[in-house]
């Protein structure tokens, strides 16, 4: 396979996808009929989103949607729909603990207010380091786990308070 030069001459502010990142795009593009490439969407947002340091700016959106060939609304639909996207810069660990109802009920808030209180930031913020943005989910789909938390793409089950210290305290 020859590599993908780079577009040439993009306008001032205006975000490039590198070669790397057309061509895993296009590893999913190929998974589909030339006529639904639009299905490698959501692949699509979260291979810029993780070239790009954890989010995706206006420009990555308009990007990503130049090169499936898409509208940009379709892109920005998608991407502020699924909460596993980003639209602003975020800490090098994303904490993501899971609200649902089995984690409710199993002790998600206690959870929750744990994180608060030690990493001092809510829920949506980013700790004045970088190191931590803490969100909430609606599910990550590991009720059996309940309560539980996804920290980068790793899923910590059965949470305690210490237990979530003894994960905070292993991460640099």
């Amino acid at each position: 396979m020859t590599a993908k030069p780079e577009i040439a001459s993009p306008a001032v502010g205006e975000v490039v996808l590198s070669a790397a990142v057309r061509e895993e795009i296009d590893h999913w593009v190929a998974k589909y009929p030339p006529e639904h490439k639009q299905s490698a969407l959501m692949a699509a947002l979260r291979i810029a989103q993780e070239d790009n340091g954890g989010w995706l700016s206006q420009g990555h959106l308009n990007a990503v949607a130049e090169y499936l060939q898409v509208a940009p609304t379709l892109v920005t639909e998608v991407a502020t729909f699924y909460s596993m996207y980003e639209l602003a810069p975020v800490g090098r660990h994303k904490i993501c603990v899971c609200t649902n109802i089995s984690c409710m009920l199993r002790g998600s808030e206690e959870i929750m207010a744990h994180l608060t209180d030690r990493l001092g930031v809510d829920p949506g913020q980013t700790t004045p380091d970088g190191r931590f943005t803490l969100k909430t989910v609606e599910c990550l789909g590991a009720c059996v786990g309940a309560p539980m938390m996804q920290v980068g793409r790793t899923y910590h089950e059965h949470l305690t308070p210490e237990r979530v210290d003894r994960i905070l305290d292993s991460l640099e």
